[in-house]
């Protein structure tokens, strides 16, 4: 299998590096590769007829949430226009494009899991960006396979669970919101489940389409940084702020610029069904994340902490 990678140094790329790695032969492109820039869509297609890969992974995404919305021309050509140009240039060539989307293609309403045929209404740029990349693979023709996930991390890379170490180390409180509730989901678990995916695509081509993909379980901001902070301080990690000084707040109570579903609960039923997987829990990867970032073993504490498992 001759796979190209886009988005290779990406906290999701890099894991799809070692994950994808055994399938074939894997060509990783970054931003500063020629052809590998997402922001211009004609050489990224130039590239693409030049390396002929018979599948295309793409982990490269504008993911500024806050900034898309006084930057929706940079979002929309990074997350719609250029899958576009991957897309059309796959379909013509017959090879498979694997691609992932977000939880924020939904309005985050009610307290049920998002199926994939849910009304998709996004609440901000970011969102109608990723909505218009997926919607333009599936009617470029191409063969595809979208995995929409939520709240993602890893070890490498800026994200929320690196940001709550570094402020409980600095401050003696922290407020979270607690009233978005979703899945934190590890790199390292969509990377597996891509790889698995795709050796099941290569017997059973019907298999793509569109899926969701995130860990098992459920937490709101604040309870997943009451679990960061416990798993921590449990080991012996100096931090000043605890599990118990993590203060829930309202998302009215933290203003953003843009607007964040409350609901980002995603039903991974299909994707388990029509691929033989049972997503582990949530927790499963958080602990082997904090583990990584912060160079512990991944050993029970001496005393347990009521909130961290």
């Amino acid at each position: 299998m001759n796979i190209l990678l886009l988005g290779a140094n990406g906290q999701l790329g890099w894991q799809l590096r070692r994950a994808l790695a055994p399938l074939g032969r894997l060509t990783a492109w970054d931003r500063g590769d020629a052809g590998g820039d997402l922001a211009r869509p004609d050489e990224l297609a130039q590239g693409l007829r030049r390396l002929r890969p018979e599948v295309v992974v793409n982990a490269a995404a504008y993911t500024a949430v806050d900034r898309a919305e006084q930057d929706a021309v940079a979002a929309q050509l990074i997350n719609a226009s250029a899958p576009q140009a991957i897309a059309q240039v796959l379909a013509e060539s017959g090879a498979m494009l694997v691609h992932y989307s977000t939880d924020f293609v939904f309005d985050g309403s009610g307290s049920a899991a998002w199926a994939e045929d849910a009304p998709t209404v996004p609440l901000n740029v970011y969102g109608r960006s990723k909505l218009a990349g997926e919607q333009a693979i599936r009617a470029s023709g191409c063969r595809h396979l979208i995995l929409r996930t939520s709240w993602v991390h890893a070890a490498r890379g800026q994200n929320f669970a690196r940001t709550m170490l570094r402020l409980a180390a600095e401050r003696d409180s922290l407020n979270v919101v607690d009233d978005q509730i979703g899945a934190p989901t590890g790199a390292d678990l969509l990377a597996d489940t891509t790889a698995h995916a795709l050796r099941a695509l290569a017997q059973r081509p019907e298999l793509g389409g569109t899926y969701h993909a995130c860990a098992a379980g459920e937490v709101s901001w604040c309870g997943y940084a009451r679990h960061l902070l416990g798993w921590a301080r449990a080991r012996g990690v100096a931090l000043r702020a605890s599990a118990e000084s993590v203060h829930a707040i309202a998302s009215a109570d933290y203003p953003s610029a843009a607007r964040r579903p409350l609901n980002s609960r995603l039903d991974t039923t299909r994707l388990c069904r029509q691929f033989g997987l049972q997503m582990p829990d949530w927790r499963d990867s958080v602990n082997r994340m904090l583990a990584e970032v912060l160079q512990l073993p991944l050993r029970a504490p001496a005393r347990p902490d009521g909130l961290a498992q």
